[in-house]
């Protein structure tokens, strides 16, 4: 019985860890998805301050409003044809599923042309390089002294698989 609870206790700690590992952003912070006033590159200013990955979220919070995912033909034009995802629900969480440029609109006419868009960038997940031999790690003078070690990466998957068999 003490067995099982262990076990349920570290999968339930791996996968908490990792979900830690994707990120929610407020658009636009305690603002939330309006149409600037001002500055019609809050938006972006927003995004670039920001480093998103493929899996985070970003959360929309507006009244009135919609968000809209779009080319980015119809992003320079502020004119959604067509656009790929659309929601006008006042509490919007949008999922970067994929690594490239994301373009997001108003849906309100007028909003757009205000600045109510914005283009995030997403980055694909760091993934650490595995070694192909090319940096050999003979025992030459310089090596022995300067205490470089090659080390294989452990992910969080391999630690979990680790922790159950260990336990039986």
């Amino acid at each position: 019985m003490a067995s099982l609870f262990i076990k349920l206790f570290l999968v339930s700690f791996l996968i908490h860890f990792y979900i830690a590992i994707c990120a929610q952003y407020e658009v636009n912070g305690d603002d939330g998805w309006i149409a600037p006033k001002h500055d019609n590159q809050i938006y972006n200013k927003w995004a670039s301050n920001n480093r998103f990955k493929v899996d985070d979220t970003i959360h929309f919070k507006y009244k009135k409003d919609s968000v809209l995912v779009v080319t980015e033909e119809e992003y320079d034009k502020c004119q959604p044809s067509h656009p790929q995802f659309f929601s006008n629900n006042g509490d919007t969480v949008f999922k970067f599923d994929r690594p490239g440029l994301f373009y997001f609109i108003s849906g309100v006419t007028g909003h757009c042309q205000k600045g109510q868009k914005m283009i995030i960038k997403v980055l694909e997940v760091a993934v650490p390089p595995q070694s192909q031999n090319q940096n050999s790690t003979t025992n030459t003078p310089d090596n022995s002294k300067n205490g470089a070690v090659e080390v294989a990466a452990v992910t969080s998957s391999t630690l979990m698989l680790l922790f159950l068999s260990a336990l039986g």
